[in-house]
């Protein structure tokens, strides 16, 4: 498993940008696939983004298609999530997650898809 640690959360108002970065332990960074999950008081986690190892593929939730990018840079071992036009409705802890991938398979939209995990970042936006 790959050590995950998350960055950039904070406290911002709606229509604001944010910019989450996942800083990832070991050499082999580039075999993984990524993604982004969230999960708000009360509710589930969800999948929010992930991307494939290759970077050449990436995937969206819904609700943040269009505002949401993700990225990889696999010679810092890192992968980002742009936030921008902010809603409330994106208050969350958000999680970076990893698995090897198989290259053959897309990445997960489902939590247990994914082996390793961060500790989670808080996301708060304001109205």
């Amino acid at each position: 498993q790959v050590q995950l640690v998350e960055s950039g959360g904070g406290l911002v108002q709606a229509g604001g940008s944010l910019r989450l970065s996942c800083a990832a332990s070991g050499r082999t960074f580039f075999d993984y696939d990524m993604g982004w999950f969230r999960q708000a008081p009360g509710k589930e986690r969800e999948f929010v983004s992930a991307i494939n190892w290759s970077g050449g593929r990436t995937y969206y939730a819904d609700s943040v298609a269009g505002r949401f990018t993700i990225s990889r840079n696999d010679a810092k071992n890192t992968v980002a999530l742009q936030m921008n036009s902010l809603k409330p409705e994106d208050t969350a802890v958000y999680y970076c997650a990893a698995r090897i991938s198989s290259r053959t398979l897309v990445p997960g939209t489902t939590a247990p898809f994914y082996d390793s995990w961060g500790q989670g970042t808080q996301v708060t936006i304001s109205s």
